[in-house]
């Protein structure tokens, strides 16, 4: 029976891998068109709405999304959310229908075909350099002005297993401040049961998003970064408690 389960995960990992570059196939002529500009980038993200469902959606993940605010189509946000899987990039591109663009680990720009478009449609970090960490503020600044939202997971990757959530990075929330643009703290209950980094393991199912109430930044100054970065970070984790329950 074990040996069932073990052939069933590597084929389940295989095929996660295919449903990440099959859409990218088929998609790539208007993929490629639509980061030609940046002006473009929201029929990219439309695309991007596709993959991501195409993923969820072929993996068996019927996943669902509870409220308390809606974002306005019309406003730029910082988004934010836990990080267990890389499924959370897919459930957050199919939660949120704002245009946004991830702050992410410039490593996964060396992912094949996935890296190509990651890398020129993202805002690439390399935390280990104060250098590129000062960079992402002036990309996200630029971002921002032609109207996008910003995408952050805040524990600065993906915490180890037995971590049920990590300290966040000031990074999201003094950027927040520096644009008095509100935060959306965004929590995800099932992405690491349902595919997580170890790899024999994971399986069809349900996966819960939950955006709560927004957090204000108006008036709000860089010496209050720790406390918004707290404020947040408890919503997030008072929300997995009670689904751990």
């Amino acid at each position: 029976m074990k040996a069932f389960k073990y052939i069933f995960w590597t084929l389940y990992r295989i095929w996660f891998y295919v449903l990440v570059a099959l859409p990218i196939f088929i998609l790539f002529p208007f993929l490629l068109v639509s980061i030609s500009k940046e002006s473009w980038y929201p029929y990219f993200f439309k695309l991007a709405r596709f993959w991501a469902k195409f993923i969820l959606i072929g993996m068996g993940f019927t996943y669902s999304i509870k409220r308390e605010q809606t974002p306005d189509k019309n406003k730029s946000y910082m988004f934010i959310a836990n990080h267990t899987s890389m499924t959370d990039i897919m459930l957050m591109l199919a939660t949120v229908k704002n245009p946004f663009v991830f702050v992410g680990k410039a490593e996964l720009a060396k992912i094949p075909l996935f890296g190509f478009f990651y890398k020129r449609t993202c805002i690439l970090v390399d935390r280990s350099s104060e250098k590129s960490r000062k960079a992402v503020f002036l990309r996200a600044q630029r971002r921002l002005k032609s109207g996008l939202s910003i995408c952050i997971f805040p524990e600065g990757g993906v915490p180890e297993e037995d971590v049920f959530l990590d300290s966040f990075k000031d990074g999201a929330f003094r950027l927040a401040i520096n644009h008095q643009i509100p935060i959306v703290p965004i929590t995800f209950a099932d992405n690491k049961k349902r595919f997580s980094f170890t790899f024999f393991s994971g399986s069809p199912g349900k996966m819960r998003a939950y955006i709560h109430k927004f957090i204000k930044t108006e008036g709000l100054t860089i010496q209050e970064t720790k406390v918004l970065n707290e404020q947040a970070r408890m919503v997030i984790l008072n929300k997995l408690q009670t689904y751990k329950k």
